[in-house]
């Protein structure tokens, strides 16, 4: 008998973030044992400021790609873009079943169906309390509650021991739909021992509780009562079904008709209508053409562009560029989210925009996180009662407030890791120790091109962004190596030519001696002559603008 077989606990659990540490976005992360790697959440992060013309980021996934025999499956906690955006280009490398409650997969089905990847992507929906098989795990859906409907968390089951992942999660005694998280089960598990917990980290910092999404109702109540005489606009995250739910269930008591606007909303609330996620009553929902028929105080607008974003619904209301609605005078608008970090300006403009417009703009107590502060992440850890804590979903500010939460509730230091993504932490009941790294990385997303834009065109778009563009062509005659024609300059994002007259003529002059120079002394390799043009003009252009653009010389044969 091998000593495998008379041991079990030869082989460690290897827990590898691949995304989702340092920042709130791009959740990706690999459980391996032995033969077996599963992947919890596939998510994608929004580009940074100085990602300019980038669409989307994706991770990195060189490790799983190394080890593609080894990988069993993605495993979802939730149906938010940081969780999911990412399979449908993950799974056009890398083909593995993908595991999901009813909603999430319904979301997921339909990002599969824009890129054709339905038919060939293996799926199946998973109940709470469900388990499901893959290779040496077992992983277990545990209910919770979140600012999406049918958000879990995993008990992942394998030979080295137990390890809780929370998923994005709050605990809420009375969520506006389905049921409360599942604390016992979290108990159960609890008590037969749970090697590590991977807690959300998001509200880490906040003390006390996350109020129930039941009280952002009662909000809206008031509210409508309040602005009894005007239309309601309510702007609001697209996979917040239940907010969208409470929304209409308050237009249907002060009897206004609900129009859903902005593509991500329509498609989310139409599958989460399908599944029985959402009930609307009848008679309340109507399309955008019959507005008309209703005067504006029967009306009511849910909009996506809560966070600002420039060409969702609420902005181009906001901008006169909607084709059928337009914001103005006595309108009342609602921002039922708080914003993202990063975003505060964006939603500004569009406050700004919307208030000069003369409508009312209400953007206080109308939104609860969907995240756990500090008193339920405690509740997790007593009731989980982990040997090792490893804060998951947050900035390294949030991780280590929860590894301060975690040390006051008797966790040992030595016991707690805040790792960062592409670390290896290697897990048995012995010990734990972070033992190595693995690639990883943003995958920049262009349109249509997925990682053809790199660092290196990320630099020359800020260099262009930032100091403009010089092209200087010229023609060398093929036979004596003469200058025929040229140089000649023409500039974009540098300098107005026709008010610097002078300046452009002085560069043409500049060139023009650099490169016979070059002729004189029988140089006639055009890298020599490119590179002599590019130094001379930089060279002259920083003297005299204390600028320095991007100089692209165009060597022509005649």
């Amino acid at each position: 008998m091998s000593k495998k077989k008379e041991n079990i606990n030869v082989s460690k659990l290897k827990v590898i973030p691949l995304g989702g540490l340092e920042q709130i976005g791009m959740n990706i992360t690999a459980f391996e044992y032995e033969d077996s790697i599963i992947v919890v959440d596939c998510g994608l992060a929004f580009p940074a400021d100085d990602m300019l013309g980038i669409d989307l980021v994706i991770p990195d996934i060189t490790y799983l790609k190394d080890n593609v025999d080894k990988v069993k499956g993605f495993v979802i906690t939730h149906g938010h873009e940081d969780h999911i955006g990412a399979l449908p280009y993950i799974l056009k490398e890398l083909n593995a079943p993908v595991y999901a409650t009813r909603l999430t997969m319904g979301i997921i089905e339909n990002k599969l169906k824009e890129h054709s990847l339905l038919k060939t992507t293996k799926r199946k929906v998973v109940k709470f309390g469900q388990s499901i098989n893959m290779g040496q795990f077992r992983v277990e859906f545990i209910k919770t509650n979140h600012s999406i409907v049918d958000a879990a968390a995993l008990a992942i089951y394998s030979p080295a021991g137990t390890v809780v992942h929370t998923g994005d999660f709050k605990v809420d005694y009375t969520p506006v739909y389905g049921d409360a998280i599942d604390l016992q089960r979290f108990a159960e598990i609890g008590k037969k021992g749970v090697l590590a917990l991977m807690c959300d980290s998001t509200n880490a910092e906040r003390p006390g509780f996350t109020q129930s999404e039941r009280t952002v109702g009662k909000t809206f109540d008031t509210l409508f009562e309040e602005h009894k005489s005007s239309r309601i606009f309510v702007a609001t995250f697209a996979s917040n079904v239940d907010r969208v739910q409470q929304i209409i269930n308050t237009a249907y008591k002060f009897g206004r008709k609900v129009v859903v606007e902005g593509r991500s909303m329509v498609s989310i609330i139409e599958t989460a209508s399908n599944l029985g996620c959402i009930s609307i009553p009848d008679n309340t929902l109507i399309e955008i053409e019959q507005l008309k028929n209703y005067p504006d105080e029967k009306q009511v607008i849910i909009t996506t562009g809560s966070q600002g974003e420039s060409m969702a619904a609420l902005s181009r209301m906001a901008s006169n560029m909607h084709r059928k609605i337009t914001i103005g005078h006595g309108d009342t608008v609602i921002f039922s989210s708080s914003p993202i970090p990063g975003n505060e300006k964006a939603v500004t403009k569009v406050i700004n925009e919307l208030l000069r417009k003369g409508a009312d703009v209400i953007f206080q107590d109308t939104h609860v996180s969907g995240h756990a502060c500090q008193e339920e992440i405690k509740l997790i850890y007593t009731l989980v009662r982990p040997k090792y804590a490893v804060p998951v979903h947050g900035e390294y500010k949030h991780l280590k407030a929860q590894a301060k939460i975690a040390q006051s509730l008797g966790i040992e230091k030595e016991n707690t890791f805040i790792l960062s993504s592409g670390d290896v932490l290697e897990l048995s009941e012995e010990d734990a120790q972070i033992t190595g790294k693995v690639p990883v990385g943003g995958i920049l997303v262009d349109g249509l091109g997925v990682g053809d834009v790199g660092n290196v065109v990320l630099r020359d778009r800020q260099h262009l962004a930032e100091d403009g563009i010089i092209i200087v062509v010229m023609s060398l005659d093929g036979y004596t190596g003469q200058l025929v024609a040229g140089p000649d300059i023409v500039t974009r994002g540098f300098v107005y030519v026709r008010e610097s007259d002078e300046l452009m003529e002085e560069a043409r002059v500049v060139v023009d001696e650099a490169i016979n120079h070059c002729i004189e002394r029988g140089i006639s390799d055009w890298g020599k002559l490119k590179n002599t043009t590019k130094d001379a003009l930089g060279d002259y252009v920083w003297r005299k603008t204390k600028r320095r653009p991007m100089i692209l010389p165009i060597i022509m044969e005649v």
